[in-house]
């Protein structure tokens, strides 16, 4: 596990305390019922918070599941 990966997961225990630490590396947006539109903002503003970056609120779409969080970062801290 790499340390974006580590990183992100952190960010999912924040927001998601009552999901499974088994389950966040698959965890989407229909999987999690707890994620709703607010969540999807926490995260993010999470997110910002931990990798020290920018996202626009209108990704929050796009970026509905880890892996495509996680796919997101890779390419934006790879960038840096």
């Amino acid at each position: 596990m790499d340390e974006i990966q580590k990183r992100l997961i952190k960010c999912f225990q924040i927001v998601f305390p009552d999901l499974p630490d088994a389950e966040i590396p698959t965890a989407s947006q229909s999987s999690v019922p707890a994620w709703d539109s607010v969540a999807a903002i926490t995260l993010l503003n999470v997110i910002e918070d931990e990798f020290q970056i920018t996202m626009d609120l209108e990704m929050a779409a796009d970026l509905d599941s880890f892996r495509r969080i996680e796919e997101f970062l890779q390419d934006q801290l790879s960038a840096v």
